[in-house]
């Protein structure tokens, strides 16, 4: 519904709406030729405060809402709303805003090379060592994970055929799952609309609405279990990595072959140990 509305909403926009933002920029440049910050561009420090007024407890908002938290007239958070609609990194119904998963691309490089993964590395390492098997850690790309960190246990390498840069669908995995939890509702039901599921193997889960109640739960209970659904004879238990203000940012994945790893030996012995490890790497965020 939310595509919809916006693809029709932007065909009524007129190109000065989309230019007026650049134009605000050019001007606040020339009003700051004596200033010793010149080089600095308003406008885009404004639309930084557009994006940053949505959240987990405010996902979706008018028009007046934006331009209230944001401290602008409405007819300035209008223009920024509907220049980041226009690149896609905004929906809309006609009344409210909300981000879409695009705003995911722009955070995959930051993510994936960033301190908070060198920081995590030995975590994940140690972790690996305790349980023995190899672990990974990942990000949302689309309706895909995209793994960005891998910690192989030389004594158990697991043959998935998982690297750094591999891109597996996030509907049958732990790990996707996990990041799928981390969607406002909107945006899963724009993620679960874009998918096909397919079965890898017989328990794949493939009915949209299944897959809708197992994310809500995952949701709801902070981890996902994945038994044989991706590749028979592999089983995976992932958990989330939040940033400061809680919103999902990436995932922390264990794999285990079937034939060693049962799916009660996921719960209670994999799984007390990835929370633990998830923690210690969301307090490394928050500091």
């Amino acid at each position: 519904m939310l595509q919809s509305h916006q693809s029709s909403r932007l065909k009524d926009l007129r190109p000065a709406d989309l230019d007026e933002a650049v134009v605000e920029g050019s001007a606040d440049a020339l009003q700051d030729r004596g200033n010793p910050d010149r080089e600095i561009v308003g406008s885009v420090l404004k639309a930084f405060d557009v994006l940053r007024v949505f959240s987990r407890h405010k996902p979706r908002m008018t028009l007046s809402e934006v331009a209230a938290y944001a401290g602008m007239s409405r007819a300035s958070a209008r223009r920024f709303l509907l220049t980041f609609a226009h690149a896609g990194y905004m929906a809309t119904d006609g009344k409210r805003f909300q981000l879409t998963p695009k705003l995911l691309e722009l955070s995959h490089s930051v993510i994936s090379s960033a301190s908070l993964w060198d920081s995590a590395r030995p975590i994940v390492a140690e972790l690996s060592e305790k349980l023995g098997e190899s672990c990974y850690g990942a990000v949302l790309d689309g309706t895909d994970v995209l793994y960005v960190v891998h910690i192989a246990h030389s004594a158990r390498l697991v043959n998935v055929g998982i690297r750094v840069g591999t891109r597996l669908p996030a509907y049958c995995t732990s790990i996707g799952r996990v990041l799928l939890s981390g969607l406002v509702d909107e945006a899963l039901e724009q993620a679960l609309s874009s998918i096909k599921p397919t079965a890898h193997t017989v328990k794949t889960v493939t009915a949209k609405a299944k897959l809708r109640d197992i994310i809500h739960e995952t949701r709801r209970v902070g981890w996902s279990v994945v038994d044989e659904e991706l590749e028979v004879g592999l089983r995976s238990v992932s958990a989330p990595i939040r940033s400061r203000s809680g919103e999902i940012i990436a995932a922390l994945n264990v794999c285990g072959p079937s034939a060693r790893v049962t799916p009660e030996e996921m719960r209670s012995r994999f799984l007390p140990e990835l929370l633990e490890a998830t923690d210690r790497i969301n307090a490394l965020v928050r500091d």
